[in-house]
Formats: C-alpha cells, sequence, structure tokens
C-alpha cells in the first residue's frame, strides 16, 4: 500500500533500476507517516562514508506527537539495505554518473519502506519526446474505444 509518491521522478529521470530499502525513523515519525503526513517529492539520497541517506523528506509532525522533544521535519534519515546492494550502488553513483531518487513510500508487511531508483537525468528534448509518446498513446486509446462502439 502506497503512502506517498515521486511523480516527478519518472518526467526527470530515466529509472534504470529499483531498489527496496528501510528507513530508521523515531517514533513520532511512524506515527505521522501512518496518518499520511509525508512528502517525498523534493527529496533526495546521497551516499556518504559508505551508507545511504535520505534528505529532505518532509514528515509533518502531528499535534498530539510526544512533547518532550522537538521533532525535525526534514532530517536526514539512514536507508537499509544490504552491503552488497550498497556497493552497487557507490559504484554506478560515483563512477557512471547515476542518480538515487526516492521513487515511492510504501508499507510492506506491517513495515516502511521506500523504494529508489538508479536513475539517469533526462535532458529537456527527452523529456519533451516522452510527454508526446503519453499524449499519443492517449489519444490512440481513446479512437480505439470511439472504433468498438
Amino acid at each position: 500500500m502506497s503512502i506517498a509518491q515521486n511523480k516527478k521522478a519518472f518526467h526527470d529521470y530515466s529509472i534504470e533500476e529499483r531498489f527496496e530499502a528501510g528507513l530508521v525513523l523515531e517514533g513520532w515519525e511512524v506515527k505521522s507517516i501512518r496518518s499520511g503526513q509525508v512528502h517525498v517529492r523534493e527529496a533526495y539520497v546521497i551516499v556518504r562514508d559508505e551508507e545511504i541517506f535520505l534528505l529532505n523528506a518532509h514528515i509533518t509532525p502531528l499535534k498530539t506527537a510526544s512533547t518532550h522533544i522537538t521533532p525535525d521535519p526534514t532530517r536526514t534519515r539512514k536507508l537499509l539495505l544490504k552491503a552488497p546492494e550498497i556497493r552497487k550502488l557507490i559504484g554506478k553513483v560515483e563512477r557512471a554518473g547515476y542518480s538515487l531518487v526516492p521513487l515511492d513510500m510504501h508499507f510492506s508487511k506491517g513495515l516502511i519502506k521506500i523504494e529508489i531508483g538508479l536513475a539517469k537525468g533526462k535532458r529537456q528534448f527527452e523529456k519533451r519526446d516522452a510527454e508526446a509518446e503519453k499524449d499519443w498513446k492517449r489519444e490512440q486509446s481513446r479512437l480505439l474505444k470511439q472504433r468498438t462502439r
């Protein structure tokens, strides 16, 4: 079940591979995510000291959250992946010029997971071509519907 999606990533990047990662979260963050108070549109993923981190994902604190802590909505959150996956991502990002982009935050067996994509940035003409292709497919399906009636 999806919690938050980053649809803009599919417009700006061509996604080569997808990985599912766990998140290191605090209690108030889990409560906020379960109530749908999360945005990953402006978020991005970086590699630091052979670890993967999610930056700028905004989790709005609930009013009923704990009173003895001061929540930081955009704090840096560590992503949990297996060591071979991390090494593969580090190699692609540092050598091949790929980017890591958060695609979708969802529940998996009661746990909160985030899907990250290994992506290459699209140039402006590629974005226009993709948009034209999408429009043509929409028009094509519309024409086929009219013919079957």
